[in-house]
C-alpha cells in the first residue's frame, strides 16, 4: 500500500443535512438509485415493500429547491393491470447517454423461506408472481419512458452498467445471478450465464454466493468486469460472449478480512462499488467491510491498496462499518478527480463505543453509527473527513447507500428520517464542502 505523498485532514465541524418529503409515505430503503443528470436535476427512486404499490421515481430541481413525482415503476413497465407483485425498487444508478437516462427495476418484497429472504414463491390475494425486472429509458427532453426489456425467469435486476461507445446495457439479476446483455441498437436481450454458483438463491454452506453489486466497462475494448464473493475477478467479452476469470489477480487480501463465501451476512471478498477512472486507465473500487480504496489495473492484472476511506474515528478505533455489506455511496465528484464516500463512524457514550451485533444473515445495520462524508482527491492523494452529518434537530441520517453530487458540490443521498411521526426514507441534501 503506497503511503507516499498522502495528506490526511480531519475537520472538527459537523455537516447539517436538509431532509425533503417527496410525498410517498411507503418509501423504504433505496440502494444506488440516485444520479445527477446533465441538466443539473437529481433523479431518484423511493422504494416500496408493498404488495400493492411499487416504487416511485422523482426528480429534484436545485434551482427551485423542489421535488416532483415523475412515475410509478410498475406503470412504466406496463404491468399496472397485471395483478402481479409490483416493481418495488430500483437497485442501480441512472446512466445517461444521448439525452436519455437508463436504469433498471427490481423486486421490493421477499418471502421468508428457511429463515432467509427469498424471491417469493407465493403471493397474497391471488396475485401473480413477480414478472421480472426491466431495463427502462427516460428521455430528458420529452419526458417519455420506454420499456426496453425484461429479465429472464422472473428475476430482478440487481446490478447494472452501460457501454456507451458500443451501445450495450449490462446487468446481473437477483437472486440466481444471471449476467444479461441488452443491445440498444438491435433492441435484443441475451442471457449469458450465471456469474457465481447459485447466487443468493443457493443453500448457505453449499452453493450460496452473495452477488456483485457493481460492474464496470473498460471503454477501450468493451470488456465488462465483475467480482465474486470468493474474491475472483472475471471479465466478459461481448465479441465472444464468454466469461474469463483473471488468472493473475484476485481480491483475497488479508487487509480486507476473512470471509466464508458460502454463508450470507457480508459481501465476502466482492468489491462493493467500482468505477472506471479515465486519466489513469484503471478502475478505483472500495471493499465494503474494510473500507479500503484500491486501484485495479485490468491490463496488468494488478491490485494496489491506496487508502482506507473509513471515517477518521473508524480509522482510530479500527472498526468496520456497521452496515454488514459496507456502503454504496461511492462516486467521483464533478471535477472527475475527487472521490466522495458516505461511510460510518463510531458513536461514543460516556467514553465507550456503542457496539452492534456480531453477525447478520443479510445486508443490514449491525448497530447505530454516525454518517461521515469523506473525500479523496486522486491526483494529490488527499484524504479528508469532513465530519459527521446530522439533521438540524440532532438526529442522524441512517441506512444510507446512495450518492449523487450536484454541479455546485452539494451532496445528495437517500436516508431515513421522520415525517409526521413516521420513519421513512427520502432525499436529503448535504451542503457543499468545496467552494
Amino acid at each position: 500500500m503506497n503511503s507516499a505523498n498522502k495528506t490526511h485532514v480531519a475537520t472538527a465541524s459537523t455537516l447539517i443535512a436538509t431532509p425533503y418529503y417527496s410525498g410517498f409515505p411507503l418509501a423504504h430503503d433505496t440502494y444506488n438509485a440516485i444520479t445527477t443528470a446533465s441538466n443539473g436535476n437529481v433523479y431518484y427512486v423511493l422504494c416500496s415493500e408493498s404488495y400493492e404499490q411499487g416504487g416511485q421515481l422523482y426528480v429534484y430541481n436545485p434551482g427551485t429547491d423542489k421535488t416532483e413525482w415523475l412515475a410509478d415503476l410498475t406503470e412504466i413497465c406496463g404491468e399496472t393491470s397485471a395483478n402481479a407483485i409490483p416493481q418495488g425498487k430500483s437497485h442501480v444508478r441512472f446512466y445517461e447517454s444521448n439525452g436519455k437516462l437508463y436504469f433498471a427495476t427490481h423486486i421490493g418484497v421477499y418471502e421468508l423461506i428457511d429463515g432467509m429472504e427469498r424471491l417469493p414463491q407465493s403471493a397474497p390475494d391471488g396475485k401473480a408472481l413477480y414478472p421480472g425486472g426491466h431495463f427502462i429509458s427516460y428521455d430528458l427532453t420529452t419526458g417519455a419512458f420506454e420499456n426496453l426489456a425484461i429479465a429472464p425467469n422472473g428475476e430482478g435486476i440487481l446490478t447494472m452498467t452501460i457501454d456507451k461507445e458500443r451501445g450495450y446495457l449490462y446487468g446481473i439479476t437477483w437472486p440466481l445471478g444471471y449476467f444479461i446483455q441488452y443491445n440498444l441498437k438491435t433492441s435484443t436481450l441475451k442471457t449469458i450465464g450465471l456469474v457465481s454458483a447459485m447466487g443468493e438463491a443457493g443453500i448457505p454452506g453449499n452453493d450460496y454466493r452473495v452477488l456483485c453489486r457493481s460492474i464496470f466497462v473498460d471503454p477501450h475494448n468493451g470488456a465488462v468486469y465483475f467480482s465474486t464473493s470468493e474474491g475472483d475477478i472475471s471479465s466478459y467479452q461481448p465479441d465472444n460472449e464468454q466469461f474469463n476469470k483473471l488468472a493473475n489477480v484476485d481480491l483475497r487480501l488479508d487487509y480486507f478480512g476473512q470471509y466464508d463465501p458460502a454463508h450470507p451476512g457480508s459481501m465476502g471478498y466482492n468489491w462493493r462499488k467500482i468505477f472506471w477512472y479515465a486519466p489513469e486507465e484503471v478502475a478505483y473500487g472500495i471493499h465494503g467491510n474494510s473500507g479500503y480504496l484500491f486501484r485495479f489495473d485490468p491490463r496488468q492484472q494488478g491490485i494496489e491498496l491506496v487508502e482506507r476511506l473509513t471515517s477518521e474515528p473508524s480509522r482510530k478505533s479500527g472498526m468496520f462499518d456497521q452496515f454488514s455489506y459496507g456502503y454504496l455511496g461511492f462516486q467521483l465528484g464533478p471535477d472527475q478527480k475527487t472521490i466522495y464516500y458516505l461511510t460510518g463512524g463510531p458513536i461514543y457514550v460516556d467514553g465507550k463505543r456503542l457496539k452492534g451485533v456480531d453477525q447478520l444473515a443479510k445486508g443490514a445495520a449491525k448497530g447505530l453509527e454516525n454518517l461521515h462524508l469523506i473525500t479523496f482527491h486522486i491526483p494529490s492523494q488527499m484524504y479528508t473527513d469532513h465530519g459527521p452529518i446530522f439533521y438540524a434537530d440532532g438526529s442522524r441520517p441512517t441506512y444510507v447507500n446512495s450518492l449523487a453530487i450536484g454541479a455546485d458540490g452539494s451532496v445528495y443521498t437517500l436516508a431515513r428520517s421522520e415525517h409526521d411521526g413516521h420513519e421513512f426514507q427520502d432525499l436529503i441534501k448535504i451542503p457543499a464542502v468545496f467552494s
